[in-house]
């Protein structure tokens, strides 16, 4: 596991993203209130809480299980001047105990594969206000007979995943009005990849002599995949809103 902190440690984002498509998605909301209360769900090290916070002037609760994440998030956040707006909690996404209807916007991205889609937009509903929105980035296939190298890489490490399709029913049993969405991006791909890249060159070198070191660097072939098979499949932004009655 210190190999996997190490290549994590210190990037300004745990999954593919940008300013651009956070506020991509943001604008998909509407009639949220000025100055909105929100919950950022997995929020890791920030960098899209730090966005919600100047793009709406609102009250962000960033949760995530990881200390070293949060407090990432709390030193960014005071450097980009919106400390104020950023309360962080550590806990488990499965053990939040917040108000029922006490969020204008819940966000999550790249985080809800953990309590698994379906799952995760059941049980954060209530914590929704009538006619509040929620708004989360899920890895998603979107062709219907993906590569065959591709499916079995991603049957054993997200055996969840779901097409478009299938996750807008999903939306919809969960019972969610106004779906919206986008597929993100290639270059969201690649800001976060070309980091991580650089970051597993520095550990080859750092861990040339150690082989259980260097095994588990040659286990990390989704740079790779992704290049070779970036048409099928992808991160969609779904955003859905809790009926107002």
């Amino acid at each position: 596991m210190s190999i996997f902190r190490e290549l994590t440690d210190g990037l300004p984002r745990q999954g593919p993203g940008s300013a651009e498509t956070t506020l991509r998605a943001l604008g998909l909301t509407r009639g949220i209130p000025p100055r909105p209360r929100i919950l950022d769900v997995g929020c890791g090290p920030g960098a899209q809480t730090i966005e919600l916070a100047r793009a709406t002037g609102g009250r962000i609760v960033a949760v995530d299980i990881r200390q070293r994440f949060l407090d990432e998030l709390t030193e960014r956040a005071s450097a980009a001047g919106v400390l104020a707006q950023v309360t962080t909690v550590n806990t488990s996404m499965f053990d939040m105990d917040f108000a029922d209807a006490s969020f204008d916007l819940i966000w999550s991205e790249g985080a809800i594969f953990i309590a698994g889609f379906a799952a995760g937009l059941g049980a954060w509903r209530r914590f929704l206000k009538p006619g509040g929105w929620i708004a989360v980035s899920e890895l998603t296939w979107l062709v219907p007979d993906p590569p065959a190298e591709a499916a079995a890489y991603w049957a054993r490490s997200y055996p969840g995943m779901g097409s478009i399709e299938r996750n807008c029913q999903i939306v919809a049993e969960a019972g969610y009005v106004d779906p919206d969405g986008f597929v993100l991006p290639v270059q969201d791909w690649h800001n976060y990849y070309g980091l991580g890249e650089k970051r597993v060159a520095e550990l080859r070198e750092k861990y040339a002599g150690d082989r259980e070191v260097l095994a588990t660097l040659d286990q990390l072939r989704e740079y790779d995949l992704f290049r070779a098979y970036s048409d099928a499949y992808g991160y969609v932004f779904y955003v859905m809103r809790k009926p107002a009655a």
